[in-house]
Parts: C-alpha cells; structure tokens; sequence
C-alpha cells in the first residue's frame, strides 16, 4: 500500500511539474505586442498594429536624437533625449486610456438607464442593446452599433456579446454584459431592477470619483511639473556647446543616468501614492 501511494505522488508531482515549472512561456516581443494591444483597445484605438506604435516611437527617437546631437554634438544627451522622446506615442496612449475610461465612467448610468427602459419597455435584449447604437451616449454609440450589425448578420448573442466586451474593454462593460449574458440564458425577472440598481451605484462611485480625481488633480501636475523642469533645463543648455560638452564626461554621464532614475523613481512613487484603487476587468 505504500509504495502505491508513493508511487502516485510521485506521478503527481511529476505532472505538477511539467504543466506549471515547464509551461511554454510567450516571448518578451509577444508580452509587449499583447500589452501594446490591450492598450490601445482601453484607449479606444483601432486598426493599428502594436508594431507600428513601436515603429513610430523609434522613428521619433531617433529623430530627437539626431537633432539634439546636431544642436549639442553631445552623444550622451542626444541619447537620453530619443528614450525620452520615444516613449511619447505610449504616454500618449496612456493618457487617452485615462480619459476613455473616465468619460465612459461618466456616460454609464445613462446608458445603463436606457437599457432598463427598454427592457421594461418589453424590448428584447438583443433589440434594447442594438438601439444603444442609435440612442445611446456618444462614446458608447460605436461598440454597440457594431454589436447590432453583428447581431443581425449572425444571430448568435454570446459571439455578439464576446465581441462587445472587446470593443468596450472596461470593467464595468464587462459586469453589464456578463449580467446580460446570465439573463439571456437562465432568465431574469429582476433584470429591470439589477439595471436600475446598478445604474444608481455607477453614478455615486463616478461622483466619489469625480471629486478625489479633482483635488488631486494639482498635485499630480505639480509633480510632472517637476520631474520636467530638469530636463527642459538641459535641453536649453544643449544651445550652448561649453556648457553641455561637459556631460560627454564620464562623470557627466553619471549624473544623467542618476537625474533620470531619480526622476523616474519619485514619480512612480508618487503616482503609487497618490493613486486611486481601479476596477481590474476580471471578467474579460
């Protein structure tokens, strides 16, 4: 009896082994591919590939370089200016995945309203999502407009549903449709009140919301105030070649390096301290 039971965990252990220490892992290239992706879906961007958001931004990095290097004849600097200037087409789609989801915040309750009206209404869940595309807020008007033309040429509400969440990539499209899902499937009664419901929790948590964002509004501009002051600092000095030679030096590269990581470090700890706690789509 005991070696049949060695002998089972040990075929245990073995496949715990080959199905966690040994699973295939992506590639670096394919992580950044997928997280460029996921980005630019929260930030409303579609059509574009991830590599040509990393083409642009090595096109602009090495533009910047090459004109700072002109303007400074200092290696160093020409270099810390493309990795700054390279990183803008992210920061950008960074900053529109903000606004997206803080405008979808806002325009939520509304359509959730709308929905429950339908609903109750004795439209179809099919018909009341399709004519968020016509009637609904603004920002959501082209995800549910596809979703109704989708809809109409397969019948399937699930795929429909699927690529929906796709589009929308929010967490709280995410909780509405699998509700909706749920109802379709198993039948809600109470599905007008969960809207109604739901509606009224979404508006209180984007007023909350609202207001925080607001007063903290100033600090976090205050901070990138500051962690930019410097280097505008220095691409002024690049104009004067006595001046900025000096960081051709290896102490000189020293203190760009340090300045830079400086810089990064405080703002990340600011940002990780002054931010919000944020829905996670853990529905997707």
């Amino acid at each position: 009896m005991g070696v049949v039971l060695g002998l089972v965990a040990g075929i245990g252990l073995f496949l715990i082994w080959l199905a966690v220490l040994r699973a295939p892992r992506r590639p670096a290239s394919g992580r950044i591919a997928g997280g460029l992706t996921d980005l630019m879906r929260r930030g409303g961007v579609w059509g574009v590939s991830p590599w040509a958001v990393l083409a642009a931004s090595a096109g602009l990095g090495v533009v910047a370089g090459l004109l700072v290097l002109v303007i400074s004849q200092t290696p160093p600097v020409a270099a810390l200016f493309a990795v700054l200037v390279g990183y803008v087409p992210i920061a950008l789609l960074h900053g529109r995945a903000r606004r997206r989801r803080r405008e979808l915040a806002d325009v939520w309750p509304e359509a959730v309203d709308n929905l429950a009206s339908a609903v109750r209404a004795g439209m179809a869940l099919p018909e009341a999502l399709a004519q968020l595309g016509e009637r609904g807020p603004e920002p959501l008007r082209e995800p549910f407009r596809v979703f109704g033309a989708d809809y109409l040429a397969t019948g399937r509400f699930g795929d429909c549903l699927d690529r929906l969440k796709l589009l929308l990539a929010d967490p709280v499209g995410d909780r509405v449709v699998e509700a909706l899902r749920v109802a379709r499937e198993v039948g809600g009664g109470d599905l007008g009140r969960m809207l109604r419901t739901l509606s009224q929790f979404l508006r209180d948590d984007a007023r909350t919301r609202s207001e925080l964002e607001s007063r903290q509004s100033w600090t976090v501009n205050g901070a990138r105030l500051a962690v930019a002051a410097p280097w505008l600092v220095l691409l002024a000095l690049s104009f004067q070649s006595e001046v900025i030679q000096r960081y051709s030096s290896a102490t000189g590269v020293a203190i760009l390096v340090g300045g830079a990581v400086m810089c990064l470090v405080a703002y990340r700890v600011m940002l990780r301290i002054g931010r919000l706690p944020e829905e996670r789509r853990v529905l997707s």
